[in-house]
């Protein structure tokens, strides 16, 4: 028996293999293991990759030529001699073997991954339970199956499992088809026979192909439509898939939330695969009930089907939240009234969802339209001419910028520092933080405390981390005063400037939707860039809020700007999936890099020394690209989503993954070593000011310090709820003045943390009335922080008052978080 292979293009056969009796006699053997044979007579084979270049192994698409192998086909009337046809299947080299893989069209990339449906359909039709199956992809996302049930699993239960397929039909669909994920408008099982193939042929699956391979939907026919020319038609399937989806949409209108958590129960319990009478608790968690990242995006999709609309944050909710708070979310998109009484344990006033209205109780500043300081009490920011700015972000970020004319870019200097600023202590009142720090050398150090200075509402959940401007006049060697000011948004749609001192609102502008997205300042000093849930990336004058430009992507931009010192191109991710670099003087944008497949949530991080840009997406794309044109150095991929963003220093790279990995790389893209947490990894990985080690929260509730020299374990702190803000290593001095390096830290319950970076032992901590998703921002010995109870906090790092102090002020004290601003 021989194998032959061929195409129309080249007059047919082209190679020939003979199939050793051995291999007919096996019954281990597939279709794919059997080479397709050495060329014909005067038939020459190529193997090119993606790029057209000719490859000797690996995988590619196969192309045939030859000097005498000529065909015309179409409308050609002459061709070259030699020409090389594409053939449109792809192959790969073992050797001196080539071996047939499937279509080029039918090869996809899914989470990082190539996919052969082909494959996956042989794989299917090996099941005992398949008579037949089409494997497609809908829309060019959702990777669906239609499977043909073989006749003995009709004969496992005659009558009522017949009787049980009959119901999987939904009577005004054309043609008889059964979807094996549709339920009946009360949310209840109606087809348990079904559900059980269903989970039976998924978990056959999981076992012979990988993740990226496991269909989405599996749809139930009873034959495959073909076309004239007797293939299967997978247009008409699509067609019909699609029909299936929008009247399972149409048939779910939820009148009570009783049917929608029914609905949601069932939905999480096939993602998971758990039997129908699987009790789903109300604080179960997705990725700790035997979830990932994949199950938790065919969730979602599966979610967003029923209820037939998009639920903005519905992903990050299924990874991150409790069922509750998915009901919770899905409700208040879908406009149920999520009561209390509806859902047990709803999200309290302390811990609630992001969307969560604020409490009638507390008094909010009108926010219909942009507020503005007098413009005596601006001064730090917006009039920095000869003077040195230090801009400090999340994750330990600080730019140093000597700014010499305001109004240009050319006359800008930038810099990024490898440790935190310096404090330069002295025994006196540092009036510009409001810290009293008195040196005086004692007999017994006294142990920090936290405590509120000031508070700010900001009228909705604050998740994005401060961004703080100190400006500092540079007579006198730098030694002039120093003003602060602090730069935040919130869910409100309003962006403030504040006094750090004081916590005085020098101007707040309100944006088009919901602000997430931490601001970046220009590197002339006098404009900052923030993005937006409305798509939108805002320039904003420093010194008024006024606007600049406003440049529009094509989705949400959670992403923070990343600013390059060298040229002041600003680069910012969108959920589109683009990578956006603007040049906020020209107002255009230069270039843009699509990332791969799926949102880019996480921040880019840009490395000046080595000019290295780093971003990564929700499909698990992680790329290095030229920050001058965009160009890719290099990428890797991973079938787990970034929401952690990179983190950088010369030479190096790390980013938290879902899979609870912490992955450090090389510049050139070589994975160096990977930490496993005990949970999803959220937060951004901080490097400490020696860039010897790496710091990074998780959401088992730990805070992780690893060396950056092999990545091995140096200590952990376990806080009392999860970590999704990024640490912030920063130094200080003790009551006794000497040096040390702190880690501030926020934990989603509401606690703030400062630990010794040296063993991880606690030095103080806070309780805050809200949630923390924001990370915190570090100058000197003052912490800022976004807190989902609208408020945005000002926290000083200080000595407790001796008896003397506590005698002559304890008429002033206060309760923290009481001090509005």
């Amino acid at each position: 028996m021989y194998n032959v292979y061929g195409i129309t293009e080249v007059s047919c056969w082209a190679s020939c293999h003979q199939v050793p009796e051995s291999l007919l006699k096996s019954s281990h053997q597939a279709a794919s293991s059997i080479p397709i044979g050495a060329p014909l007579l005067n038939t020459s084979v190529e193997v090119r990759d993606d790029w057209g270049c000719v490859i000797t192994v690996g995988q590619g698409q196969l192309f045939i030529g030859g000097q005498e192998r000529v065909c015309l086909i179409d409308d050609e009337s002459t061709m070259v001699p030699g020409t090389m046809r594409a053939t449109g299947d792809w192959v790969e080299m073992e050797g001196k073997h080539l071996h047939y893989l499937g279509r080029r069209d039918r090869l996809v990339k899914r989470n990082g991954q190539r996919v052969n449906l082909d494959t996956v359909q042989q794989v299917m039709m090996s099941l005992p339970q398949v008579e037949s199956c089409a494997v497609g992809l809908f829309k060019g996302l959702r990777l669906v199956a239609f499977v043909v049930a073989s006749p003995s699993v009709y004969q496992v239960a005659a009558t009522p499992l017949q009787a049980e397929l009959s119901l999987s039909v939904p009577g005004d669909h054309e043609g008889d088809w059964g979807f094996l994920d549709d339920l009946p408008e009360d949310g209840s099982r109606s087809d348990p026979p079904i559900r059980v193939l269903h989970r039976v042929v998924l978990q056959q699956l999981s076992l012979l192909v990988p993740s990226a391979s496991i269909p989405d939907s599996l749809v139930l026919v009873q034959a495959l439509p073909l076309t004239a020319h007797g293939k299967v038609d997978m247009n008409a399937l699509m067609k019909l898939y699609q029909q299936q989806r929008e009247h399972l949409e149409s048939v779910n209108s939820f009148e009570n939330m009783a049917k929608l958590k029914q609905r949601l129960i069932c939905l999480w319990q096939d993602s998971l695969g758990l039997p129908e009478d699987a009790v789903v608790e109300d604080d179960s968690l997705f990725l700790f009930s035997g979830g990932d990242s994949l199950k938790a995006l065919r969730l979602c999709d599966d979610i967003i089907a029923t209820v037939g609309l998009g639920v903005p944050g519905l992903l990050e909710a299924i990874l991150e939240g409790s069922f509750t708070e998915v009901v919770y979310l899905v409700a208040r998109a879908t406009r149920l009234s999520p009561a209390a009484d509806n859902i047990p344990n709803a999200p309290s006033a302390r811990k609630r969802s992001a969307d969560h209205p604020a409490s009638s109780t507390m008094v909010k500043r009108e926010h219909t339209e942009t507020y503005s300081a007098p413009h005596h009490l601006h001064g730090p920011v917006g009039s920095t001419d000869g003077r040195l700015t230090k801009v400090l972000r999340r994750a330990g970020q600080v730019l140093e910028m000597n700014v010499s004319n305001p109004e240009t870019l050319s006359g800008s200097h930038c810099k990024t520092i490898s440790a935190n600023i310096k404090n330069d202590y002295s025994a006196k009142d540092t009036s510009e933080t409001g810290i009293q720090q008195a040196l005086v050398p004692e007999l017994e150090p006294r142990s920090p405390e936290l405590r509120v200075r000031w508070s700010s509402d900001m009228g909705r959940c604050v998740d994005a981390s401060p961004l703080l401007v100190v400006v500092q006049d540079s007579e006198a060697g730098g030694t002039g005063s120093k003003k602060a000011t602090v730069f935040i948004g919130s869910h409100s749609h309003r962006m403030q400037a504040l006094d750090l001192t004081t916590g005085g609102l020098l101007w707040e502008r309100v944006l088009g939707d919901r602000i997430e997205s931490s601001a970046v300042v220009m590197r002339c000093g006098t404009q900052l860039a923030v993005g937006c849930y409305d798509g939108a990336v805002y320039f904003l004058c420093v010194a008024s809020g006024a606007s600049r430009w406003v440049f529009e992507t094509g989705d949400a931009v959670k992403s923070s700007p990343a600013v390059d010192p060298a040229t002041g191109l600003v680069i910012v991710g969108s959920h589109d999936g683009h990578l956006y670099a603007l040049d906020p003087q020209a107002q255009k944008c230069v270039w843009k890099y699509h990332c791969g497949g799926g949102a880019v949530f996480s921040s880019p991080y840009l490395e000046p020394t080595r000019r290295r840009l780093y971003a990564a997406s929700l499909r698990g794309h992680f790329v290095c690209l030229y920050p001058d044109s965009g160009e890719v150095m290099w990428t890797y991929n991973r079938e787990t989503p970034f929401f952690s963003s990179p983190s950088g220093s010369p030479g190096c790279v790390v980013i938290g993954s879902v899979d609870g990995n912490i992955c450090f790389f090389s510049d050139t893209g070589q994975l160096l070593w990977q930490f496993l947490a005990k949970g999803a990894v959220f937060s951004t990985p901080c490097f400490t000011p020696d860039r010897q080690r790496v710091l990074c929260g998780a959401h088992d509730g730990y805070v992780y310090c690893l060396e950056t020299a092999g990545g091995s374990l140096v200590w952990s702190f376990q806080t009392s709820g999860r970590v999704y803000a990024s640490p912030f290593a920063f130094e200080s001095r003790s009551a006794l003045g000497r040096e040390q390096v702190l880690v501030g830290v926020a934990s989603t319950d509401g606690m703030l943390w400062i630990l010794d970076e040296r063993d991880g032992c606690k030095i103080a901590s806070l309780s805050l009335p809200g949630e923390l998703f924001s990370s915190p921002v570090v100058w000197e010995r003052t912490l800022l922080v976004g807190c989902r109870n609208d408020m945005v906090y000002c926290v000083d790092l200080t000595n407790p008052p001796n008896k003397e102090e506590l005698e002559g002020h304890a008429h002033m004290e206060t309760l923290p978080g009481t001090g509005d601003a």
